[in-house]
C-alpha cells in the first residue's frame, strides 16, 4: 500500500495499515515528516511552533497518540486578563451583541450533519451567502460585525469574511463543537501544547513505522491506475501497490496528474478549495512583561493587520513569547511588504495592544506556510461561497483504488490535528475493507 504524504494524517493512516498486516509505503514531499507541523528550536532551551501547535478536549485521539509515545502535554497560560481593541480603542467587556451573534450561528450549525452539510434545509441559501453578507444583514452594530467577521473567517478559516460562505463556516462549528470549543483556551480547542511540539509526535509515529518505509524528499507527481493496480511515481522512482491514499489537502492533490484522469467533479473540488491565508509570527522578549500588568497575552482587534494574540511562553524557561496571528487580507497585505516594513507594522500593531515594551522584541520569527511550496497556505483548504452543495460531496468517496484522507476530509475536527487523524484512519479502514 501506498500513502503520499507524511503529514498527521497520512503517518496515522500507515500506522493503522501496517498494524493490519499490510506492507506499507509513505512517500513524502518534504525532507521530513509532520506536514503543517514545523517546530524550531530555541537557543536557551525550548521550541518554537511554527505551525499547528494545540489540542484541546474531545481531541481524543491526539491525545492517545501523546500518551502512547511517551510524550506529555502542558496548558496553555491561562492567567490574567484579555485584551481587546475596537474600532482603534481598548474596550472594556465583548461587543454589543456578541453574545447572542455566536449563540445564533452555534444554534444553525447545530443542525447540520457534519458528514452532508450540503443536505442541511438552508445549505443552498447558506452556501451562496458569504459571512460577511450575513453578518452585515444580520448585526446591527458594524464594529461588532467586524470584529464577528475577523474573529471567525481569520481566526477559525484563516480567511476574510467574504471570501467564505456561511454553509462553510456553520460546517466548521459543527465538527469543532461550536464557538465556545473552537474559540477557548483552558476548555477549548488551544486548551493544551505538546512538549516539544507536535513535530516531536510526527517523528515518534514514523520512528514506529517499519524502517525504510518512509521515504522523505519523493514528491509524488503522478498516479496510475488500472484493475491490476496503482503507480505512483515519484520524480526517477516508480512504486507499484494495490492501492494508493493520498493524504495531501485538495489543493495540492490536484497538482498530481492522474492516469486515468480524476472524475470531473472531483478535479473541480481540487480546483475551488484553496489553502487559507495565515501569517503566524513570534515576537520573543527577555519576559513575559504583560504579565506584569495582570494580562494574559490573549488580545483580540477588529482593526489593524492582527486579529489576535497568545501568550507562547514555555514554563520554567526564561524569557516571553507572543504570537500574533494574521489573516485573509490582512495577511497578504503584510506579505508584499519588504521585510522591514512588515517587521516595523508588526512590532506597531504589538504596541498598539500591549504598549511600547512590546514595540522592542529581541526578535520577530515568522514562517510563510503560503509560500511552502508543499503545504502552500494554512490553517487548512476551504470551499468559498457557491461549491460546497456541488463539490463537497466529492470530498471522501475513492476513485477507484484512490482514497482521500487529509484534514480536509475530516467529519469531527475538520482542520485540525484531530481531524488529519481520524481521517487517516477513516482512509486506512477503507483500504482494509476493500483488501
Amino acid at each position: 500500500m501506498i500513502v503520499v504524504g507524511a503529514g498527521f494524517s497520512g503517518l496515522a493512516c500507515a500506522l493503522a495499515l501496517d498494524a493490519a498486516g499490510v506492507e506499507v509505503s509513505v512517500l513524502e514531499a518534504r525532507d521530513r515528516v509532520g506536514g503543517r507541523t514545523l517546530s524550531r528550536p530555541l537557543p536557551g532551551g525550548g521550541w518554537l511552533d511554527l505551525g499547528a501547535q494545540w489540542i484541546g478536549p474531545t481531541q481524543d485521539r491526539m491525545y492517545a497518540l501523546v500518551a502512547a509515545y511517551g510524550l506529555e502535554t502542558f496548558p496553555s497560560p491561562a492567567r490574567g486578563a484579555s485584551t481587546l481593541r475596537l474600532a482603534g480603542r481598548s474596550a472594556a467587556g465583548e461587543p454589543a451583541g456578541l453574545t447572542g451573534l455566536l449563540g445564533r450561528l452555534d444554534a444553525l450549525a447545530d443542525g447540520l450533519d457534519p458528514a452532508a452539510p450540503w443536505r442541511a434545509d438552508g445549505a443552498a441559501e447558506w452556501d451562496r451567502t458569504t459571512l460577511g453578507g450575513w453578518l452585515a444583514a444580520t448585526v446591527p452594530d458594524p464594529v461588532t460585525a467586524r470584529y464577528a467577521g475577523r474573529l471567525l473567517a481569520g481566526g477559525l478559516l484563516a480567511a476574510s469574511p467574504d471570501e467564505v460562505s456561511l454553509l462553510q463556516l456553520l460546517f466548521y462549528l459543527r465538527s469543532g463543537g461550536g464557538t465556545g470549543s473552537l474559540l477557548g483556551m483552558a476548555g477549548g480547542a488551544q486548551q493544551d501544547r505538546i512538549v516539544g511540539g507536535p513535530a516531536a509526535l510526527a517523528e515518534r509515529m514514523a520512528a514506529a513505522l517499519p524502517s525504510g518505509s518512509v521515504r522523505l524528499a519523493a514528491p509524488v507527481d503522478a498516479i496510475v491506475q488500472d484493475a491490476c493496480g496503482v503507480r505512483v511515481r515519484a520524480g526517477d522512482e516508480a512504486h507499484r501497490a494495490d492501492a494508493a491514499v493520498v493524504a495531501l489537502a485538495p489543493a495540492l492533490a490536484g497538482r498530481i496528474r492522474y492516469d486515468p484522469p480524476l472524475p470531473a467533479l472531483r478535479d473541480g473540488l481540487t480546483q475551488r478549495m484553496p489553502m487559507g491565508s495565515a501569517f503566524k509570527v513570534h515576537a520573543l522578549y527577555p519576559e513575559p512583561f504583560w504579565g506584569a500588568d495582570g494580562r494574559s497575552g490573549v488580545a483580540t482587534t477588529d482593526t489593524g493587520p492582527l486579529t489576535e494574540t497568545v501568550d507562547n511562553s514555555l514554563p520554567g524557561l526564561a524569557g516571553g513569547v507572543l504570537t500574533a496571528f494574521s489573516y485573509g487580507a490582512q495577511a497578504r497585505a503584510l506579505r508584499r511588504l519588504s521585510a522591514g516594513q512588515r517587521r516595523d507594522a508588526l512590532c506597531d500593531a504589538l504596541a498598539a495592544l500591549f504598549g511600547p515594551a512590546a514595540a522592542r522584541p529581541d526578535d520577530l520569527v515568522e514562517y510563510d506556510w503560503s509560500a511552502d511550496p508543499w503545504t502552500r497556505g494554512c490553517f487548512c483548504g476551504i470551499l468559498p461561497p457557491g461549491s460546497w452543495c456541488d463539490y463537497g460531496p466529492q470530498l471522501r468517496p475513492p476513485v477507484g483504488r484512490l482514497h482521500w484522507a487529509g484534514t480536509e476530509t475530516a467529519t469531527r475536527w475538520s482542520g485540525y490535528l484531530e481531524g488529519a487523524v481520524t481521517a487517516g484512519e477513516r482512509a486506512a479502514a477503507e483500504v482494509l475493507a476493500g483488501l
